[in-house]
């Protein structure tokens, strides 16, 4: 049980994300018709709410039983038909839209202050010189630590208008004003795009938004001219978001008019998505990377190449979500992501997992993958012959519950190191490095990046303060045996505060090992 309870958070965070933030999304509606009716079980509820607000004994926030209603009934019909309050829609909207309005940072409340993890590239804040490490101090004059601490609402504010920070850098003993210019944020869902070696371009997207296509197209053009003739697209832990998206993707690498998925309304009409003649890597080698936290919208990628015997999928199976929702506006800032139809692969399958059983049964199936040994071999992987399809090639492939690699990488050998294999993917060590950014940092911040990743190097002391950072989360790792794992979580999370996150994913991929099954196929295949 200590190895499930390591991983709740990451289960709880990929929960929330699919469930609530991402999902197969089509476009909004605020169209009045979904909500009118005038059945007789509906005026009931209706006739409650206002007794209740009327008439109750003691005074009743009925906004919250609307709420808490509205969740009910969603519970009661799938996983990932969710209820979005008032108080949530910007942030939603902010990630499926991929960008926002602020000063652009990511950070975190360290005792009572403001610590900058970093400034997101080419925001307002990062041209401004903010980089990890830094704590804000003051906001407009107005102190942001103390009482103060988490009104961080003053850093929000209207495109173009300036608010004067009061900023304390590593090393320094009294803070400096920086003026920043708020203005218009790139989320970027494109983590990485770089040559991994000069014929393989490597791409790692982390969610699925609508400037996702975009992105990626710039992505691929940048690879192309460096002359890429293969292509890692790396879909690990991205849990999913907008179809279109994962559509425009697929459409880059199968040819015109093949099937990249169809889907099937209540009624059984059926929408088909075809691949149209824009694709920029058709005729090239794809390995597409996945692991069980690839859900939604990965999958669709995953399943539209595998099907049309396209690419080769690597890694383990996936989560299985193959419901897609319509986001629709309830009228008072609130919205419902209600799921309207199923996604089918090209063969015709269904990758949702059963989730009839309800929403905890439903969770505690993924969480027994980790039981069942599944994760550390293939043959662990339950499958349903009623479920098996084959692909024009005469592969088979099955429906059910995600989809299964055509080549299978079990995850990292025994606890500690699929502790550390967390770790590293999930930024446990973020705190960690800002902190020591912060206290000891002052050289590191001085490095460039090619000196950074070839000269520094984590030194003992510095492993063994994080071995007892670990042990406050109730985790038991222990040095020996993992000196180049452990140095390897801080240097990564150290690159990532310093010089952005590709930085991070280069240093981790260097010791991957889907990566190496990548490059071994590839040596076999020329």
């Amino acid at each position: 049980m200590k190895n499930v309870r390591l991983y709740y958070p990451l289960f709880l965070g990929i929960a929330l994300a699919i469930g609530i933030v991402l999902g197969n999304v089509l476009q909004s509606t605020d169209s009045d018709a979904y909500l009118a009716s005038s059945s007789a079980k509906k005026r009931k509820l209706n006739r409650l709410i206002d007794l209740i607000d009327q008439r109750y004994v003691d005074e009743v926030n009925t906004d919250s039983i609307v709420d808490v209603t509205v969740n009910g009934i969603l519970q009661n019909l799938d996983p990932h038909s969710v209820y979005i309050s008032s108080e949530e829609a910007d942030a939603v909207h902010d990630n499926m839209r991929g960008d926002f309005t602020g000063i652009g940072i990511r950070f975190f409340m360290d005792n009572d202050t403001i610590s900058v993890l970093s400034a997101l590239e080419n925001g307002p804040s990062n041209r401004a010189g903010i980089r990890g490490g830094d704590k804000i101090l003051y906001a407009d004059g107005k102190p942001l630590y103390g009482e103060n601490a988490l009104d961080s609402d003053i850093l929000k504010g209207k495109e173009g208008s300036t608010v004067t920070l009061q900023v304390l850098h590593p090393g320094d003993t009294k803070p400096v004003t920086v003026k920043v210019v708020r203005g218009n944020v790139p989320l970027k869902s494109v983590d990485a795009s770089y040559m991994l070696t000069n014929d393989i371009g490597y791409i790692r997207v982390n969610r699925f938004a609508e400037s996702t296509a975009t992105e990626f197209d710039n992505a691929i053009d940048m690879l192309l001219d460096k002359g890429a003739q293969e292509l890692v697209l790396d879909l690990r832990d991205n849990p999913g978001g907008v179809l279109n998206a994962a559509i425009d993707i697929s459409d880059e690498f199968l040819k015109d008019d093949q099937l990249i998925l169809f889907q099937k309304d209540r009624d059984g009409e059926r929408k088909d998505s075809y691949a149209t003649s824009k694709g920029d890597f058709e005729n090239k080698p794809v390995y597409i990377l996945i692991n069980e936290n690839s859900a939604s919208a990965s999958e669709v990628v995953a399943g539209a190449l595998q099907d049309n015997d396209t690419g080769t999928i690597i890694g383990r199976r996936s989560f299985g979500k193959g419901l897609v929702q319509q986001e629709i506006n309830l009228g008072d800032g609130s919205a419902v992501r209600l799921t309207v139809s199923r996604y089918y692969t090209p063969t015709g399958r269904s990758i949702q997992r059963p989730y009839e059983k309800g929403n905890d049964d439903y969770y505690k199936e993924y969480i027994e993958r980790y039981h069942s040994g599944e994760l550390e071999n293939e043959s662990n992987i339950k499958v349903n012959d009623s479920l098996r399809k084959v692909t024009p090639a005469g592969k088979v492939v099955y429906g059910g519950g995600g989809i299964i690699p055509d080549v299978f990488v079990p995850a990292p050998d025994g606890y500690i190191s699929q502790s550390l294999d967390y770790f590293a993917r999930a930024g446990f060590a973020d705190r960690f490095a800002n902190r020591y950014l912060q206290n000891e940092g002052t050289r590191l911040l001085n490095m460039s990046e090619e000196e950074f990743v070839e000269e520094y190097s984590v030194s003992e002391l510095l492993m063994e303060d994080f071995i007892q950072y670990t042990q406050s989360y109730n985790t038991s790792i222990s040095l020996p045996g993992y000196r180049d794992e452990v140095a390897l979580v801080i240097k990564s999370a150290l690159a990532e505060q310093l010089f952005g996150t590709e930085l991070k994913v280069k240093l981790l991929n260097e010791q991957d090992e889907m990566i190496q099954k990548v490059m071994e196929l590839s040596n076999t295949n020329n």
